[in-house]
């Protein structure tokens, strides 16, 4: 049995992990921490658990095995050192830190202290884009020319995110930071290394972080990534499109069309079943061994695209992964 202390409900999707922590036969959620006790207090009591007030204290209890963090993004690495060292395993919510420098140190005392790290990166685990990585790393497609992902909704026009989450001090960025991050990790593992980036970030809401955003980043395998990620657009479908020289695949949602060499039309392919979530693998991470796919690496990855993507908006230039 792992048991797990579910560290703030600042992030819309905590609770969402408790929940699905709280289903497995082989977890259990012992606690709540939060920095916001009244909201902590309020949510341990619908979860049916205690709320521990300080973090120190609950990170010393003997029935917390492990931690779920949902806090501000710029309080994880805080919270992470001091999971790391007092022996938790932790599983985070995207991004893992707001720099490359956090995320080391992060690292740094996760490996000394021997845990299991996991982030939640949910979209690597949906069956169709394993589908394309798969055809990706076929050459099916050829040689993959552009990518272009789109994940947007219009939360920041119909007032349904906390007014937190435009906080620049807690979040270090708006969509691209928090909902753009699909686009990004998508592209990372499907393209390899990028090599230079640009941004254009706007606020269509006046707000004090980006509402609408994209990004153009060019891979080392030649190829070029259009990642683009709104709070402002409603009723638009999640778009991925990848176009190589020997075929391409158009997704909307869960429509997925492709083309190869050779195909006189569009089909549907048959499309593997979805991997297990996030939450259930760092389970199993800790547990019974299972090899981690989601773990340092690919959230240092991560925060690096996302560190030069808000650079290059800042700076108005070009950015390069070697600058």
């Amino acid at each position: 049995m792992l048991n797990i202390a579910m560290l703030s409900d600042w992030h819309v999707h905590s609770d969402g992990y408790a929940h699905e922590f709280m289903s497995m036969d082989d977890a259990k959620v012992t606690c709540v921490w939060d920095e916001d006790p009244e909201r902590g207090s309020k949510w341990a009591k619908e979860l049916g658990v205690d709320f521990e007030p300080d973090l120190d204290v609950l990170l010393a209890r003997k029935d917390v095995d492990a931690v779920s963090i949902g806090t501000p993004t710029a309080m994880h690495p805080e919270v992470m050192i001091k999971a790391a060292r007092a022996g938790k395993h932790i599983f985070t919510e995207k991004v893992m830190a707001l720099n490359v420098a956090d995320c080391d140190q992060i690292a740094e005392e996760i490996n000394k202290a021997g845990v299991k790290f996991v982030i939640s990166f949910p979209q690597r685990s949906w069956g169709r884009y394993i589908y394309i990585k798969n055809l990706i790393d076929q050459g099916k497609l050829g040689k993959v020319t552009v990518l272009r992902s789109r994940d947007s909704h219009d939360g920041a026009v119909r007032n349904w995110l906390p007014d937190y989450w435009y906080d620049f001090k807690q979040t270090g960025g708006g969509a691209m930071m928090d909902l753009g991050a699909h686009p990004m990790y998508l592209s990372r593992w499907m393209m390899g290394k990028p090599k230079r980036i640009n941004s254009m970030f706007t606020y269509v809401t006046g707000r004090e972080v980006d509402d609408n955003a994209v990004c153009t980043i060019e891979y080392e395998n030649g190829a070029t990534v259009i990642a683009e990620t709104s709070l402002v657009s409603g009723n638009n479908p999640q778009m991925f499109e990848v176009y190589g020289t020997k075929g391409l695949v158009l997704c909307r949602d869960k429509e997925i069309l492709v083309k190869l060499e050779g195909d006189k039309e569009f089909h549907t392919p048959e499309i593997p079943a979805d991997d297990i979530k996030p939450t259930r693998k760092f389970v199993e991470a800790v547990l019974y061994d299972r090899p981690i796919d989601i773990g340092l690496k690919e959230a240092r990855d991560l925060t690096e695209l996302m560190e030069k993507a808000y650079q290059a908006d800042r700076e108005k230039r070009e950015i390069g992964f070697d600058d």
